[in-house]
This record gives structure tokens, C-alpha cells and sequence, in this order.
């Protein structure tokens, strides 16, 4: 249960020929990350998470962090050994900037870094990725100071870091905040409040750890409209970059979780802690976004990682597992791997699986697109698009991250319900992925509320005219293509209609569109997958290797006649307006049993 093969031929295919990377290497600043380059370093990648992360995923689930009695946070056996071992070997800088001794790598190959990462242990990769959000926070906003004390050792992983966003009264509605910062002479601030579910908000693994706290000044404008951010260290740092005293930031107690048990979730406590303005105040928003939307492709890539995982471990049961006899099947019994809707379970994790790579290697070229292409205008188009695929990643990513581990569990059948076979573990830890970074309602209503109007609808309606290119591609390209090319034409109908009815109903009522946020959001998804699965199988056709061009074909044609088709059959769901959600009160849902108890 601990073992796991990270899928570096998959990965080196989507680089190469499904998402377009060696273009990518060619913009300026990414020259060094030439294709081979950034093969060889994966592999090397790959091998480190099979044998230094995957084998301690188990122990960290069955012992847990721990608060001890003088306020310090233990993480399980062997999570800080191979944390250090991860800083010496520099996996997590290497897409992070040279100018602060990262490696300068595209964050393409960050994604893929961190898919490996997560596959092998969810719970240890989670620091990292909020270390990576905290980062680019104090990279876009932080001023020259700030960067030159923290980013070095932050970059090399030496120092990790954290969101601190949430309070008891204050989830979604981070403008409820009431955490309170106020100016000191020396121009420091002084931060009291109370934060909750603060991802490795204490550890041992690292030396230092920087918080990154929203907080209100005085006189600062209600709701999200006042909210400033600020670096409050574990330790305050010396002039000379040594660690001083302890700051006033005490973890009040971790939370009991259905997964993620390894990664420590604090209840952190501020007692008039010193904190550093980041930026300006009322700034806050702004700040949490960079970080937010850095997390959220990342959180859509640990529904892909955790399902790889949990699917790894399903094939190898249902090659072992012998049971009853299959059809065809001669005497003894059979491993269930030969019965049809094993099969069928399988081959739908492997399709969705490859679908959601694509996907997230996608949306990470266009960031790259978006920050280091030298025109203009690719740079703001590319920006549109991550804005477009990041809510689709995050929101279907963990979606199916849900959907694909719990197939997984089913395959193991009564054995997947007992803990001890570890398949019950890749669907504990991966639920949460659904509600943090931005629960996917919340995903659904930003792809309808903002992105779907930006230029009046163009951007997106012109991003299904490109998906809508490949029709002719696949019908130029043989019979073995027809079915795909038939099916993907009636589902981006579907799409297109679904998208004109949302662009219709928005302006007229906003709670119509929001209500049908979430199918249309997962219609998206279905198509885009599809659309990734027909582009892979096309060019797995030009390599000239059979056995990779029939896998890709059938992958592209098993999604496009048993999984797409659910995409149409949203539309429905996603054009049906506001009034049937907002028709019964709250006395009405309770029924019957409501009545009798009132």
C-alpha cells in the first residue's frame, strides 16, 4: 500500500506533445528548461518521492501531528527527515526565481513536481504548496526589505509559510474578519486576534515560519475593503538574518480531521505579535488573491495526484484479487480485473486521470504564457485563460478526486472499508480538497460571475471556438476518430448553449446563472477533458509508436462515448434558473418530520 510508480512516461507525453512545452522552454528566462532537461530532472524527482515521501504516507495518517504540553506542534516519524532531505535536494525551489536561489524553472514544471509530491504523500506536500503561495505573495507586494530577509530562505524551504486567513466567524466571508493590527512608532504592528484551520501553522520540520495574516487596522473600511496583510514570523529575525526571540503567535489546539492527519491544522492565537505591512493597508484582498489563485491549480492537482495514487492501488488489487469466474474463464477462479464493470471502473479512473494531467499542465503553460511571453497581447490573452481553466481545475479536479478515490475503494470491495489495506486513506484525505482554497460553489460562481463576462462574454465564447478547431482535426484524421469527433461536436453544442443562456440570464437575474453555476462548471470540465484526451490522441498517432498511439486513441474514445456524454445531460441542470432552489422556506425542507416536531 505504500508503494508508488510516479508515471513518468505519462508526464514526459503531455509535456512533449500535449501541452506544448518545448514552446514554452523557448521564452525568455526559461531557455535552461529545455525539454531533456526537465525529463532527466523529473526522473530524478520521481525516484526521490517514491523512496524518501510515498513509504511514510501511511504512518503519518495512523500517528498524526501532536500538540504537546508546552505548545509546540510534533509531526508523525520520518516527516522531518524527509522534509530535510527535500530543502538539501532543492525540489522545492525549482520553479521559484534565480534572483533569490530558486531554479528558474516555468511553473509548468512546478505542477508536475508537485502532482509527484502530492501522489506520493498529500499531508507532507501541503507545506510546501502553502510555502510556494506565501512566496509569490511577498514576490508581487513585498517590499525590497521584506524580500531580502525572508524570500531566500523561504525559496530554499528552510523557512516554510503560511495563509492565515480564516476565523470562526469568518470562512468564505473573509471580509468578517476581526483580527486587528495597529501601527507601532517603529513602523512594525502589533497583531491580535485568533485564526483557525491554519494549514502547518506550527511543525518541527523547519527552523522558522512565516505567517501571512489579513487583519484590520483601526479606522480601516468594513469588509473585505479594509482588510491589510502582514508577514508575523514564528521568530522575529535579526538585523544580521539570525533568529531572535520567540513572536507572540501561540497554536491553541490542532483540529481532529477525517484526512490529512500528518499535516497539522492549528488554531493559532496572536497576542499583540509584531507583524510587517505587506504593500499597503486595505491592500489585503488584493495580496490573498495572489496566493489563492496560486493554491487553487495546486489543490486541483492533488485531485489528480491522490487520485493516481488511489488508482495505482486499485489496478494492483484487481490483478491479485481472485474471485468467482469470468466469463470465458476455465475452471478456478478469476482476478477481478477480467470482470466487465472492474473494468469499467478502472478504465474510468484512467481516462479522467489523464484527462485532469492534461488539464492542469495546460492551465500551467498559459501562467507561464502569461508572465514570460514577450508580446503584450499573448501575455493578457494567456491571463484570460488561466483565469477560464483555474476554477475548472480546481473545482472538476477535486470533484474527481472524490469521485475517482471512492471507485478505487470500491474495487477493493469489503477490504476497501477496512483501514488497514490504506485505500480508505486516499479518500479521507483528499475530501477536503473540495472546501478548501475557495469551496468549488464558490469556484463555479466565479467562472460565471467573473470570468464569463470578461469582454462581454468573448473570451470565453472565442476559448470554445479554439476547443471547437479539433472537430476537423479529427475528421481528417480516420474512422478510428469518428465516434470522438461525433460526440465532442454534440457536447460543445451543448456547451455553446449552456454559455449563451448563462450570458442571457446574468444580465437579467444573477441568481438564475448561480444557480446552475456548478453543472455548467462540471459541463466545462467534461469537455475540456475530452477535448485534452482527442488532442493527445491525435499526436500519439504522429509518434510513430503503435502501442502509445492505440492507448491514447482508446482513452480518448472510452471518455468520449461512456463519460462526456454527461455532459449534455447537465444542460438541464445548468439553464433551469432560481425557482425551484428558492421556492420551499426552510419549514418546507424539513418536511414531514419538520411538521411533526414543531
Amino acid at each position: 500500500m505504500d508503494h508508488y510508480q510516479p508515471p513518468l512516461a505519462d508526464l514526459a507525453f503531455a509535456l512533449e506533445h500535449v501541452v506544448g512545452y518545448p514552446e514554452i522552454a523557448k521564452l525568455p528566462g526559461f531557455e535552461h528548461a529545455d525539454l531533456d532537461t526537465v525529463v532527466e530532472l523529473l526522473e530524478q524527482c520521481g525516484d526521490f518521492m517514491a523512496a524518501a515521501v510515498a513509504p511514510i504516507n501511511r504512518q503519518g495518517d495512523v500517528q498524526g501531528s501532536r500538540l504537546q504540553p508546552d505548545g509546540t506542534v510534533v509531526t508523525p516519524d520520518g516527516f522531518k527527515e524527509a522534509y530535510h532531505q527535500y530543502v538539501e535536494a532543492g525540489w522545492g525551489s525549482v520553479p521559484l526565481p534565480e534572483e533569490y536561489g530558486g531554479g528558474g524553472f516555468p511553473r509548468t514544471v512546478g505542477v508536475v513536481i508537485q502532482e509527484l509530491m502530492t501522489s506520493a504523500n498529500m499531508a507532507f506536500s501541503l507545506c510546501p504548496l502553502l510555502t510556494q503561495g506565501a512566496i509569490e505573495a511577498i514576490l508581487h507586494y513585498g517590499e525590497d526589505t521584506l524580500k531580502e530577509r525572508y524570500l531566500p530562505r523561504m525559496v530554499t524551504g528552510e523557512w516554510t509559510g503560511t495563509m492565515n486567513l480564516t476565523e470562526p466567524q469568518a470562512g468564505s466571508d473573509v471580509g468578517a474578519l476581526t483580527t486587528r493590527a495597529v501601527r507601532r512608532d517603529d513602523g512594525s504592528y502589533s497583531i491580535t486576534g485568533q485564526k483557525i484551520f491554519i494549514t502547518y501553522g506550527d511543525h518541527d520540520m523547519a527552523e522558522q515560519i512565516v505567517h501571512l495574516v489579513l487583519a484590520r487596522t483601526p479606522g480601516a473600511a468594513d469588509g473585505t475593503r479594509g482588510i491589510s496583510c502582514f508577514i508575523v514570523p514564528k521568530y522575529l529575525v535579526n538585523d544580521d538574518g539570525s533568529l531572535g526571540a520567540r513572536n507572540t503567535v501561540e497554536t491553541v489546539s490542532l483540529e481532529h480531521k477525517l484526512g490529512i492527519h500528518a499535516s497539522p491544522t492549528c488554531v493559532l492565537s496572536y497576542e499583540g505579535a509584531t507583524g510587517y505591512l505587506i504593500g499597503e493597508e486595505s491592500r489585503g484582498m488584493r495580496i490573498m488573491f495572489i496566493m489563492m489563485n496560486s493554491a487553487r491549480l495546486g489543490v486541483g492537482v492533488q485531485g489528480l495526484a491522490v487520485a493516481e495514487r488511489a488508482y495505482q492501488q486499485s489496478l494492483a488489487y484487481a490483478q491479485e484479487r481472485r474471485q468467482g469466474l469470468a466469463t470465458g474463464a476455465a475452471g478456478g477462479s478469476s482476478a477481478i480485473i477480467d470482470f466487465p464493470d472492474v473494468r469499467r471502473m478502472l478504465m474510468t479512473q484512467r481516462a479522467h486521470i489523464a484527462a485532469l494531467r492534461y488539464l492542469m499542465l495546460l492551465d500551467a503553460t498559459y501562467v507561464d504564457r502569461s508572465t514570460n511571453d514577450p508580446d503584450p497581447a499573448a501575455r493578457a490573452r494567456a491571463d484570460e485563460i488561466v483565469g477560464i481553466l483555474t476554477p475548472i481545475c480546481k473545482s472538476f479536479g477535486t470533484d474527481l478526486g472524490n469521485e475517482l478515490t471512492s471507485l478505487a475503494l470500491q474495487i477493493h470491495g469489503g477490504m476497501g472499508f477496512i483501514e488497514e489495506t490504506g485505500a480508505a486513506q486516499h479518500l479521507r484525505d483528499i475530501r477536503i480538497a473540495a472546501i478548501y482554497e475557495g469551496t468549488n460553489g464558490i469556484q463555479a460562481a466565479d467562472l460565471v460571475g467573473r470570468k464569463l463576462g470578461v469582454r462581454d462574454g468573448d473570451s470565453m465564447l472565442e476559448f470554445l471556438a479554439a476547443m471547437r478547431e479539433i472537430e476537423d482535426e479529427l475528421g481528417n484524421a480516420g474512422m478510428d476518430f469518428e465516434t470522438i469527433r461525433k460526440e465532442l461536436r454534440r457536447q460543445f453544442d451543448a456547451l455553446e448553449e449552456a454559455t449563451c443562456w448563462m450570458l442571457a440570464a446574468g444580465r437579467d437575474d444573477p441568481d438564475a446563472a448561480l444557480s446552475g453555476s456548478t453543472p455548467y462548471l462540471r459541463m466545462w470540465g467534461l469537455c475540456a477533458g475530452a477535448w485534452m484526451l482527442a488532442r493527445a490522441a491525435l499526436a500519439a498517432a504522429a509518434t510513430g509508436d503503435p502501442v502509445l498511439a492505440e492507448s491514447q486513441l482508446v482513452l480518448a474514445r472510452f471518455h468520449a462515448e461512456q463519460l462526456l456524454p454527461q455532459c449534455a445531460s447537465l444542460l438541464g441542470a445548468a439553464t433551469a434558473g432560481s425557482r425551484d432552489l428558492f421556492a420551499l422556506d426552510a419549514g418546507q425542507l424539513a418536511g414531514e418530520a419538520g411538521r411533526v416536531r414543531s
